[in-house]
């Protein structure tokens, strides 16, 4: 499901059609995907439900523990966004728990030569919740 603001996305699609709906892709140079999941997939490794309260169920997720350390999964955008003259804002919500092989989840820009610039990245795996 999509909403106006560009970009945004709620995965309460069918299946895999995320990538289309949320106007993101998989990576075909990493190591593994994400997928979409709800809880009754994710079982014990995941979170009960999606981070909107009595709405939503779909989430994207990785499952960290079947990886080796280095391994990425990598999901990019399929449209440019226009660089802003204010505050550009990316909000989304994670949980990250319940692992010994919780990695790093990092956000990157792209600039208009290639170039990835790390804006935000969390290894935080403390809290059971989004």
């Amino acid at each position: 499901y999509y909403t106006s603001i560009p970009g945004s996305c709620n995965f309460e699609t069918q299946d895999q059609e995320w990538t289309t709906v949320c106007g993101l892709t998989q990576d075909t140079t990493d190591d593994f995907d994400w997928k979409i999941s709800n809880s009754a997939v994710t079982g014990q490794t995941g979170p009960h439900t999606d981070h909107t309260p009595g709405k939503g169920r779909s989430f994207l997720y990785v499952n960290s523990s079947a990886q080796k350390e280095g391994d990425r999964a990598r999901i990019t955008t399929t449209k440019f966004f226009p660089a802003s003259l204010g505050v550009c804002r990316v909000r989304f919500w994670f949980w990250m728990f319940a692992s010994r092989q919780t990695g790093v989840l990092k956000v990157y820009t792209v600039e208009e030569h290639g170039m990835e610039i790390l804006m935000w990245s969390s290894s935080r795996n403390e809290e059971n919740k989004w």
